[in-house]
C-alpha cells in the first residue's frame, strides 16, 4: 500500500540547486535507507516529506501519519548527547506512526544501544526512511537505498551491502565503457591521420616518367586533384564521426599511497607503547582496574566500549604520558579529535595541507585525491567548504604531517559514508600505527587488527580484530552486564506499553507501566553504587 506520493520536487539552498525529483513513492513495510555526500539533501529531504518545509516545486501527497526523529537535538537538563538521543528515540517510536523519519538516528549512542534501537525498529510496524552513516545499521534495517547523487535520486533494491555491490557494478560498466570509447576515438584518429596523409601525397605533381608527353602529365593533375578532394571528404566525415562520438568520463582510480614516515622502518612491529599497571579513575568512579599491554609499531587498535567507560580518559593518559605509559622516544604522534582550529579559513586546502607537511606534493594531491577532492578542487579556500569537507582537510593536513601515530576520537562522527570509506581507504594503506576511538561497527572491522575493550572496570587487550573478539563466546558472555542487558529488556517492554496505551488506554496497562518505571530505577541505583 503507498503511504507517501511526491511529484515533480525540485528544492534548493541559497543558489545552489540540491535536488530534482520526478516520482517518488513510500510503501507501507518499506525500509528506507537514504545516503549521499555531506550537503546532497538528505536532511532537506526529510524534512519536505515530514512536511516541515515546503517544496520549491512540486507536490507530496502523505496518506498516514508521520514522525521526525531529527539529526540535531536540543540538550535537555544535564543528560549525555547519548541520553538525549535515546530519549527522543522512545518518544518517536510510542507515537507508533505510519512512517518514521530517522535522521542519523545512532548519533552518540554506544554499540550496546546502537543494537538496542536496531531490535527496536527491526519490530517497528510502519515505514522507515533512515540517514546514517553507520553501514552496518543500514545493513541490518533497510532493504532499500536511495542514493542522491548529482541533483538527482537513484533507488537501488537491497540494504547497503548491496547497494554497494550494484555500484561496483556500475562503476566496472563504466569502466569498460570508457576502455571502447577509448579504442573507437584511437580508430578513428588513426584512420584521420591515414585520410589526410594519402590526402597531401595526392597533391604532390607525379615524377615524370620516360616517354611521358606533357599532355599526359597535364591529364593526371585532374585526376589526383580529384582523388584529394574525394580524401578530404572520408576524412572530414571521420572527424564528424569523432566529434559525435559520445564521450564516456574515466573512471576515479586511487593512486597508489607510499608514505616516507619518520622512524617507520626501525619501529615496525617493535613494541612502541607500553603500558604497565594502569587504572582509570575519574572523581567518585573508576573506570578501570590496574591495566598491562604493548601496542607494536604499525598495530591499528581499535578502543572500543560503553558510553563513560572511559576510552577518551585512555587516550588523554596516553597523550600526557601518564605514570604507567612509556613511549618510545623515536614516536611523533598527531592526535585528530574533528579539531577545525588548525586550519586557516583564508587559504586554500592545498596550502593548508602543505604548511606542517615533509611529504611531497605529488602524495599531498593523493591523499587529498582519495579525500574526494580532486584537481582544481584543492586551490578552493577552506572557507567556502562544508563542515563534513573541513574536517576532512583538519584531517589530511595531520595525516601528511611529521608523524608515525595517529590516534583518532571518534573520527567518523558527522562524516558521510563515503567520506568514512575514503578515510578508511586513508588509513588501511597507513604503514604507521593508529589508535582510534569509535563507536562505528563497520569502521572498527575494515581498520582494527587489534582491540582494546573498556567495560565494566575492566581494561582489556584483544590481539586479533572486532570480528574474531565478537565469535569468541565464552569471553562475549563474561563481558556481559545483567544489569545492562534487563535494563534494555525493560525499556523494550515500556516502548511496547506506552504504544498500547496512547491506542487503548485502561488501569491494568498503567499498573504494569508504573511497574516497569519502578523496576527500572531500581536497576538504575544499582548501577550507580
Amino acid at each position: 500500500m503507498t503511504i507517501l506520493e511526491a511529484h515533480h520536487i525540485k528544492q534548493s539552498i541559497k543558489d545552489r540547486e540540491l535536488f530534482s525529483i520526478e516520482n517518488l513513492a513510500v510503501h507501507s513495510k518499506d525500509r528506507i535507507g537514504l545516503v549521499g555526500k555531506n550537503g546532497s539533501g538528505k536532511t532537506t529531504l526529510l524534512n519536505l516529506l515530514a512536511g516541515k518545509i515546503q517544496p520549491e516545486q512540486g507536490t507530496i501527497l502523505m496518506y498516514t501519519s508521520v514522525e521526525l526523529l531529527p539529526q540535531l537535538k536540543e540538550k535537555r537538563d544535564q543528560k549525555s548527547g547519548g541520553e538525549v538521543t535515546q530519549a527522543y528515540i522512545v518518544e518517536a517510536l510510542k507515537k507508533q506512526t505510519g512512517l518514521l523519519l530517522a535522521d542519523e538516528p545512532t548519533t552518540n549512542l554506544d554499540t550496546a544501544h546502537i543494537e538496542w534501537l536496531e531490535k527496536q525498529l527491526s519490530h517497528w510496524q510502519g515505514a522507515l526512511i533512515i540517514v546514517s552513516h553507520d553501514r552496518n545499521f543500514l545493513d541490518k534495517l533497510c532493504n532499500v537505498i536511495w542514493e542522491i547523487d548529482e541533483k538527482s535520486l537513484q533507488i537501488y533494491s537491497g540494504n547497503y551491502t548491496a547497494y554497494r555491490r550494484q555500484k561496483e557494478k556500475e562503476i566496472e560498466k563504466q569502466r569498460l565503457a570508457y576502455e571502447h570509447y577509448q579504442q573507437k576515438r584511437q580508430q578513428l584518429e588513426r584512420a584521420i591521420e591515414k585520410k589526410e596523409q594519402k590526402a597531401q601525397r595526392a597533391t604532390k605533381t607525379p615524377k615524370s616518367k620516360i616517354g611521358s608527353t606533357e599532355e599526359s602529365l597535364k591529364g593526371a593533375k585532374p585526376y589526383f586533384a580529384k582523388k584529394q578532394k574525394k580524401l578530404q571528404k572520408t576524412s572530414k566525415a571521420l572527424e564528424t564521426r569523432l566529434d559525435n562520438l559520445e564521450k564516456v568520463e574515466k573512471v576515479r582510480e586511487a593512486a597508489p599511497l607510499k608514505m616516507t614516515l619518520s622512524n617507520q622502518a626501525r619501529l615496525q612491529q617493535k613494541i612502541i607503547l607500553r603500558i604497565e599497571d594502569l587504572e582509570g579513575a575519574v572523581p567518585g568512579k573508576q573506570l578501570w582496574k590496574k591495566a598491562s599491554l604493548n601496542i607494536k609499531g604499525g598495530d591499528k587498535v581499535g578502543i572500543i566500549g560503553p558510553n563513560g567507560a572511559g576510552k577518551t580518559t585512555l587516550v588523554k593518559k596516553i597523550m600526557q604520558g601518564d605514570a604507567g605509559i612509556t613511549l618510545n622516544p623515536s614516536v611523533k604522534i598527531g592526535y585528530f579529535k574533528q579539531d577545525l582550529s588548525t586550519l586557516n579559513s583564508e587559504k586554500s586546502i592545498l596550502e593548508n595541507v602543505k604548511e606542517t607537511s615533509k611529504q611531497d606534493e605529488t602524495l599531498i594531491r593523493t591523499v587529498l585525491a582519495r579525500l574526494h577532492f580532486y584537481r582544481d578542487d584543492v586551490f578552493k579556500p577552506v572557507h567556502v567548504l562544508s563542515g563534513g569537507e573541513q574536517v576532512k582537510v583538519a584531517f589530511a593536513k595531520l595525516f601528511v604531517s611529521d608523524i608515525n601515530m595517529l590516534i583518532l576520537d571518534e573520527p567518523t562522527n558527522y562524516l558521510d559514508i563515503e567520506a568514512v570509506e575514503a578515510l578508511e581507504g586513508l588509513l588501511q594503506a597507513y604503514e604507521g600505527t593508529v589508535l582510534f576511538v569509535s563507536h562505528d561497527r563497520q569502521f572498527i572491522e575494515n581498520i582494527a587488527t587489534k582491540v582494546i575493550e573498556i567495560n565494566h572496570q575492566a581494561l582489556t587487550f584483544f590481539d586479533g580484530s572486532f570480528r574474531q573478539l565478537h565469535e569468541e563466546p565464552a569471553q562475549k558472555e563474561s563481558q556481559e552486564d545483567p544489569t545492562e542487558q534487563q535494563l534494555m529488556i525493560i525499556e523494550t517492554k515500556i516502548t511496547e506499553i506506552l504504544s498500547k496505551l496512547s491506542l487503548e488506554p485502561s488501569n491494568e496497562l498503567d499498573q504494569e507501566f508504573q511497574k516497569l518505571l519502578q523496576q527500572k530505577r531500581m536497576l538504575l541505583n544499582q548501577q550507580k553504587k
